[in-house]
């Protein structure tokens, strides 16, 4: 099984020598700014000094802010393993009115009045969304039918709906009511549709609703603390000095087990041989999540050498990922 490259690249385009090469691969954890595309967050991390190679993973609506997690150069190779994983945001959804994105960049398809709900009531309703839940996808999203986004159908007045499908809320919380407007922080699974999850909680609550505002808070492990602004990216002179803003791949593979290899394993890593249980002393699957099948082979310096995949039924290893020093 080999990692699909995920990363916006030019036709053509190759790692530049010098100066350029200077910085290592990575992932760099941006606060996306409101306004802003992920595509066009990632194009602006491609003009700084060292990057000849970007991607996102885990895509923002241009009004939402928070963490995007972008890998850089050779790590654009891990896209994969960080699509899938736990995200936190922090939501305002707004009651009494329905749009066709459900959220406040479209336009209003109903308004209905508020019904006399105590809080109490509220809480209990939002609150019997945790658990496995189904999402119908929204028709304004980027998910594709027949290779086209379903958001261009929609803006063509000819919205296609995908089925629905399951996703987790590990966690939501009410933050704070203040009608029409309710906050909330919801804990879940990749693949979830904060949108959606409004929409539906507003049917319940019997007067509709949509998402206003949205932060996300976390994603795979990487929180906004760790985040950096476009601004601070952009004011750094030098590949040298965007090193500290990069979170080394092996590092950023949290959650996942790793294994640090001796002469002989680096050795079959180099030439593409076989590895087995015996190859990592008799492990298997680390914690149990969603990179719980794969194993990062790391070196004594912690520089990813390879990732590696358990294959189903067997004691060997499947590759994913190899990366040359140098």
């Amino acid at each position: 099984m080999n990692c699909m490259d995920h990363a916006s690249r030019k036709p053509g385009s190759r790692k530049p020598a010098g100066k350029q090469a200077a910085l290592e691969s990575g992932v760099i954890v941006v606060d996306k700014p409101e306004g802003e595309t992920s595509a066009a967050v990632v194009n602006r991390l491609k003009r700084l000094s060292g990057i000849y190679k970007a991607g996102h993973t885990g895509t923002l609506d241009p009004f939402a802010t928070g963490v995007l997690i972008c890998p850089v150069n050779r790590a654009t190779r891990l896209s994969r393993f960080f699509l899938r994983g736990r995200k936190k945001y922090n939501a305002v959804l707004r009651l009494g009115a329905e749009t066709d994105t459900l959220d406040r960049t479209g336009e209003i398809t109903a308004e209905h009045r508020i019904p006399d709900l105590s809080e109490e009531e509220i809480r209990r309703i939002i609150k019997g969304y945790t658990g496995r839940i189904e999402q119908v996808p929204p028709a304004y999203s980027a998910l594709k039918h027949n290779g086209v986004p379903l958001y261009k159908y929609a803006r063509k007045g000819k919205p296609v709906y995908k089925p629905a499908r399951t996703v987790e809320i590990y966690e939501i919380s009410v933050k704070n009511i203040d009608l029409p407007e309710i906050s909330i922080e919801v804990s879940c699974s990749g693949g979830t549709y904060i949108r959606t999850l409004c929409s539906d909680i507003g049917r319940s609550l019997g007067c509709g609703g949509y998402l206003n505002e949205l932060v996300r808070i976390e994603s795979c492990g990487f929180g906004i603390d760790e985040a950096a602004s476009l601004s601070s990216l952009e004011a750094v002179g030098t590949a040298g000095e965007l090193q500290r803003f990069v979170i080394p791949m092996a590092e950023a593979l949290r959650g996942m087990q790793a294994h640090v290899a001796g002469p002989e394993l680096t050795e079959k890593i180099r030439f593409g041989r076989p590895v087995s249980e015996a190859d990592l002393g008799g492990k298997t699957a680390g914690p149990e999540n969603e990179n719980s099948a794969f194993v990062k082979i790391v070196d004594n310096n912690n520089r990813l050498l390879a990732v590696i995949e358990k294959e189903k039924d067997k004691f060997e290893y499947s590759y994913c990922c190899v990366f040359q020093s140098g």
